[in-house]
């Protein structure tokens, strides 16, 4: 579905000066196997931008400490394309002559459409989009059978789709890849009150592309999904939260040898789940599991300030507030 309306827009957006749509790219529980809640499934996707012709990104690194986690802006800026060795002979470069190719191309470049200043707007980039699903809805084969709400968000592009027998949730996120990596900066927020030019990073493409890939080495009847869907419906009720859970199934899968994740071995895995998740709570600390892992299997692409970082601890806030924690070992 979401390639058809990338292909449906692309198409839309030729000779223009938006950003280039990517192919989307599926991450999370429901492309993992497994769900937190007896819910609605929600298909969580991601659509990387590339910058358009006459333009480039680049990645800056916020370094406020005050915010949690790794956040980035992505400035925007215009790129010669005349030839080299003639600079300003091209009538059609945005860096010499803006006001002649707008002129000639009754388009706006991209800081004067998505950017707020020099960087690029969330919040534009998800209202841009939204309204290119609207018009290009009814081109969809899908739409003969399918009816679309479009769900009010200032992030993400939420698609309600459904017909008689069934209904689901696809939530759009819009990225930029670091380098080559699996590692993206995205338009997921991060608290309540995230800036629009604020592109957090993410790991989630890793986590999936992680899980694929032990798929693929584990036995086919292997428990660990199984194991990972059953400890989040229970302790989710518990207050836990559903991504530590996650890490301590990705460690355990990352240092347990594959055969042992066997069903006939479905206790002892759940067990060592466990104990895991009990020591971590009474030392107050659970490493990320992406984040400065140099132990993740070759396929996953990490930059090297990802690979090289020190991990964060995902329970600095029990270390911090002695009630939490006491909650938490009494949830446990």
């Amino acid at each position: 579905l979401i390639d058809n309306f990338t292909s449906v827009i692309g198409r839309a957006l030729t000779r223009t000066f938006y950003p280039v749509l990517q192919q989307a790219i599926g991450f999370g529980s429901a492309f993992e196997g497994w769900t937190a809640r007896e819910e609605e499934v929600v298909y969580r996707v991601l659509i990387p931008l590339s910058p358009p012709l006459g333009h480039t990104f680049h990645l800056e690194r916020d370094n406020d400490q005050q915010k949690p986690g790794r956040n980035f802006r992505v400035r925007v800026e215009l790129e010669c394309s005349c030839p080299r060795e003639h600079p300003g002979v091209n009538l059609l470069c945005f860096l010499h002559h803006p006001d002649v190719v707008r002129r000639r191309t009754q388009q706006p470049n991209l800081l004067d459409s998505l950017c707020t200043g020099f960087y690029l707007d969330v919040q534009k980039i998800v209202l841009w989009f939204c309204a290119l699903v609207r018009a290009s809805w009814r081109r969809l084969p899908q739409s003969r059978s399918w009816h679309l709400v479009l769900l009010a968000s200032t992030r993400s592009c939420n698609l309600r789709l459904n017909n008689d027998q069934e209904s689901f949730l696809v939530k759009v996120l819009f990225g930029v890849q670091r380098h080559t990596s699996d590692i993206f900066i995205t338009s997921r927020p991060r608290g309540a009150q995230t800036p629009s030019i604020m592109w957090p990073e993410t790991y989630a493409v890793a986590e999936t592309k992680f899980f694929r890939h032990m798929a693929r080495q584990a036995p086919q009847d292997s428990s660990h999904i199984k194991c990972l869907q059953l400890l989040a419906c229970v302790l989710v009720h518990k207050d836990f939260s559903i991504h530590s859970i996650k890490t301590i199934i990705m460690r355990l899968l990352n240092t347990i040898p594959v055969s042992r994740w066997h069903r006939r071995y479905f206790l002892l895995q759940l067990s060592d789940a466990l104990e895991q998740l009990r020591l971590s709570l009474e030392e107050k600390h659970l490493e990320h599991f992406i984040l400065g892992n140099q132990r993740l299997p070759e396929e996953i692409r990490l930059p090297q300030d990802v690979q090289r970082a020190k991990p964060p601890n995902l329970f600095h806030g029990l270390v911090q507030d002695p009630a939490a924690h006491s909650q938490a070992m009494q949830a446990y």
